[in-house]
């Protein structure tokens, strides 16, 4: 899986680097499909049935599967990327949330980015807690305590993380705050996609009459974060971080061990 999540990496990197303001939604999707494309891949965003785009896109108080559209970014605009890369077979998902300059509103572009450091922060916390897990539900734990130390933000519930591997998205899920139970045992050959989505607000959402954007039932704003993290005999390994993760777990005192 390697492969895959490097590519799912390169591909956001790039799709990172083209969200300013004046850009659209489309111009970003079509630059993310070129990298996957050029490093032998397909998007795996595009294989499930009815969506035809390489990325999804949201912004503001969209929290996920947002359709890429022709709107150009406009200043301050909270913005989360979700997209992944299928090569050889195997599946790599990855998603990041960025905030645009305002000079006009120093106050909206403040808050959108401590919400969006707050979700980074619980995916982080949620990934090192994988790293020592037993079980899997220890993950989804660690995230709500991490988020509620935060700030004042609400989970997403019903939507989460999950297995990966041959398809994008398998068994098992991973919940984003606690459930009851332990959930299945965290062993070797484990590869899961860690993603929280918080908001600023009530956790209520609904689902836009495109069929596929879920928004916040009360227009706060939304952050959406995501990394595609293997356990292996070693230890672990972020699949979707260029550097295995090291620099998002350092503060956390995970060192995560490459795969040999």
């Amino acid at each position: 899986m390697i492969p895959a999540g490097a590519a799912t990496a390169a591909a956001l990197a790039e799709a990172r680097d083209r969200i300013v303001v004046g850009a659209t939604p489309l111009e970003v999707d079509a630059a993310a499909d070129e990298v996957i494309r050029s490093l032998g891949g397909r998007s795996n965003f595009q294989l499930v049935p009815g969506y035809r785009h390489t990325l999804c896109i949201s912004v503001d108080d969209d929290i996920v599967h947002g359709i890429p559209g022709d709107r150009p970014f406009r200043p301050g605009d909270i913005v989360s990327v979700d997209g992944g890369a299928e090569v050889d077979g195997w599946n790599g998902d990855a998603a990041f949330t960025v905030v645009l300059p305002d000079p006009a509103r120093p106050d909206v572009v403040a808050a959108r980015e401590a919400l969006a450091a707050a979700a980074e922060r619980s995916l982080w916390h949620g990934i090192a807690a994988l790293a020592s897990a037993r079980h899997l539900h220890e993950v989804g734990a660690a995230i709500e305590d991490a988020v509620e130390a935060a700030g004042d933000y609400g989970i997403i519930e019903g939507y989460g993380g999950h297995g990966i591997g041959r398809s994008m998205h398998e068994e098992p899920s991973v919940y984003n705050h606690r459930v009851r139970g332990r959930g299945p045992a965290v062993r070797p050959g484990l590869v899961v996609a860690i993603e929280p989505m918080i908001v600023a607000g009530a956790i209520d959402t609904v689902v836009r009459d495109d069929g596929w954007t879920v928004t916040t039932s009360d227009g706060a704003d939304s952050a959406h974060v995501e990394h595609t993290v293997a356990v292996h005999d070693g230890g672990i390994w972020v699949l979707t971080a260029p550097d295995g993760g090291a620099a998002g777990l350092a503060p956390l005192g995970v060192v995560p061990v490459p795969i040999t």
